[in-house]
């Protein structure tokens, strides 16, 4: 799972991570993140961003006070991160127990053109969240440390932030649907039950 230069590969961690998540609501942020939860396998319980860089914690927040008994997982990238930082105040003071966040951080803006983002320059998104009051977070860089990524994502002690260093690798891109009106409607009946859209 490491690459050549020590880092970890994304679509193989998303992977590992979704690995009989059952009923798990997944939201991820725009670009590499929804590629790769479609790659892992598209489904009604995925809702994947698409320009609408920075909102993917937020969305996660909302969900999970509204499904207290669902999991909820925001699989996001570093650059969509520091975009959004303000939502980890907003998610330390509701403190959902189902809500777990993953920052996917290869330190570059993977849709723009691989621009460095301030990660790559010192800036530790963990340290924001546990300053936010997040209490529990991991930085994961090694493949025998996503066992416990995993668990604690599947643990719903939340809110729980991890960050995971990847190799800012150029994946074959496997696209989710691109109709939000599609991904809003069929992940609320996934959610809701099928007369949700009725409503």
């Amino acid at each position: 799972m490491l690459s050549a230069n020590g880092k970890l590969h994304r679509r193989p961690l998303v992977g590992a991570v979704l690995e009989g998540r059952g009923d798990m609501a997944v939201i991820a942020g725009l670009g590499a993140s929804a590629w790769d939860i479609t790659a892992i396998g598209d489904t009604a319980l995925n809702f994947p961003l698409w320009g609408a860089m920075g909102g993917a914690a937020m969305i996660g927040l909302g969900l999970a006070i509204a499904q207290p008994e669902r999991a909820v997982l925001v699989i996001t990238g570093d650059g969509e991160m520091l975009m959004g930082v303000g939502s980890l105040a907003t998610i330390a003071v509701q403190a959902p127990k189902n809500l777990s966040i993953l920052v996917l951080d290869n330190e570059h803006y993977g849709e723009t053109g691989m621009q460095e983002t301030a990660t790559g320059h010192g800036v530790d998104l963990l340290a924001m969240a546990r300053g936010a009051g997040i209490k529990h977070s991991m930085l994961v860089t090694r493949p025998d440390e996503v066992p416990g990524l995993r668990a604690a994502i599947h643990a719903r002690s939340g809110p729980f932030v991890a960050l995971a260093k990847i190799d800012p690798e150029t994946l074959p891109l496997v696209l989710p649907p691109r109709e939000g009106v599609i991904l809003q409607s069929r992940t609320r009946a996934a959610i809701l039950g099928p007369a949700a859209d009725l409503e």
